[in-house]
């Protein structure tokens, strides 16, 4: 059966580096099928669907599609709604109402769940109506993938960033902690080693989510690479818990601030200015420096990969065949296939949507304090063709004549 019927665009969730490459993907294949009446984008996710603030960007050209396309963040803009029942009831009552007969809604495992209660609002009113979910977010946490649109991208920007690091604390020696984003998983925090290249490189250590986090234990490693090398560089997730799964950044705020989904807020540089006090009160080290990376991962320009960015434009691609071609519903997701390739496959939006993929054991060392080479293997295709590298100096010592 083919559905003839207007296609809605929405993007939900934090914005990354690629996110329009499945925008666009989605509207330039959606414009080659004549039983698409017109393509509409959703201005800030499901909140332009209920106040149905649309653009249709049938009338747009594929010149500028394309210029968006390698644009970063969201064209769209996005929104932190987390649709409950009820909201979903208004947003498939408005996409009736203006005869939308395909869904496509890019973001995580929330973006993913809405799918699933829209698409339920419709086979009840028995509205001939498909809906897919276009996968995307740094984190890397969706269930069923070898890996995520965005994560790629984000993991480059992390691997230089701390690659430009550890030279600067190898001039000078002295602590280096960097914070990335990762609320429960730690993918985003282990590509800070993607870039190490001599034995002695930095991050020395790395701590994420999945292991619970001692600050007694902290201090151990810290010193004990201090001691070794003279300096540590340290990449911490800011969602780092203790045994009890209370959040080591929360250990610094009297008044937790929570969003609109429940989650402890977890930016601002709390947990880094908590390390760094710890360190300089406990091991006497002054020289002890802390950034706390925040939206820099998520959408800085000039800094993507060519292989996040090609698999970016093909699940937005994909999503519309299976929908118009197959008549399906569902998620795309990433699945790797030899070394390195992918393919992509459509699961139920019910496997999906409020679960977290966390980061294998085997990825994380015996000690809990770093990756292992089999993180490497598997991070390394994603961070594009053109991953940069660094060199040293490797010419002798002269000989001395006075200090002997």
């Amino acid at each position: 059966m083919s559905l003839s019927g207007k296609v809605v665009i929405a993007q939900g969730g934090g914005p990354t580096h690629v996110i329009n490459q499945s925008l666009v993907g989605a509207v330039l294949e959606s414009r080659k099928f004549p039983q698409v009446t017109k393509v509409y984008g959703a201005l800030n996710g499901v909140e332009g669907i209920v106040n149905e603030n649309f653009i249709d960007l049938s009338q747009e050209t594929s010149e500028n599609l394309e210029a968006i396309a390698r644009t970063p963040a969201a064209a769209l803009l996005s929104t932190r709604v987390k649709p409950d029942e009820a909201y979903c009831a208004e947003i498939f009552k408005v996409l009736k109402a203006h005869d939308v007969r395909y869904f496509f809604f890019i973001g995580g495992n929330d973006s993913s769940d809405t799918v699933r209660i829209v698409k339920d609002y419709a086979q009840k009113a028995n509205y001939d109506f498909r809906a897919v979910h276009i996968p995307k977010t740094i984190d890397n946490d969706l269930v069923l993938n070898d890996h995520t649109p965005g994560y790629g991208s984000a993991a480059r920007f992390v691997a230089q960033a701390f690659m430009g690091a550890n030279l600067d604390n190898r001039s000078f020696g002295g602590i280096y902690i960097g914070v990335v984003m990762g609320r429960h998983a730690g993918f985003l925090t282990a590509a800070a080693a993607a870039g190490r290249v001599y034995p002695e490189d930095g991050p020395h250590l790395v701590y994420v989510p999945e292991r619970a986090f001692s600050i007694e234990k902290f201090l151990e490693d810290v010193k004990e690479v201090y001691d070794r090398y003279g300096r540590c560089v340290i990449a911490v997730s800011e969602g780092v818990q203790d045994e009890k799964g209370v959040a080591i950044a929360t250990k610094l705020v009297e008044n937790v601030e929570k969003d609109a989904h429940g989650n402890v807020h977890l930016g601002g540089g709390a947990l880094g200015e908590l390390l760094a006090e710890e360190i300089k009160k406990n091991l006497n080290i002054k020289r002890v420096r802390s950034d706390t990376f925040g939206y820099l991962q998520r959408s800085f320009a000039g800094n993507v990969s060519d292989v996040d960015q090609r698999e970016a434009r093909e699940v937005g691609e994909k999503a519309v065949q299976f929908a118009l071609w197959a008549n399906l519903d569902g998620s795309v997701t990433i699945k790797r296939v030899g070394n390195y390739a992918v393919d992509y496959v459509l699961e139920d939006v019910r496997d999906i949507g409020g679960k977290t993929r966390l980061m294998p054991d085997e990825f994380i060392n015996s000690a809990g304090n770093n990756v292992t080479d089999e993180f490497y293997y598997y991070v390394k295709p994603l961070l594009g063709s053109d991953f940069p590298t660094v060199s040293r100096l490797r010419a002798p010592l002269v000989t001395k004549i006075l200090k002997k």
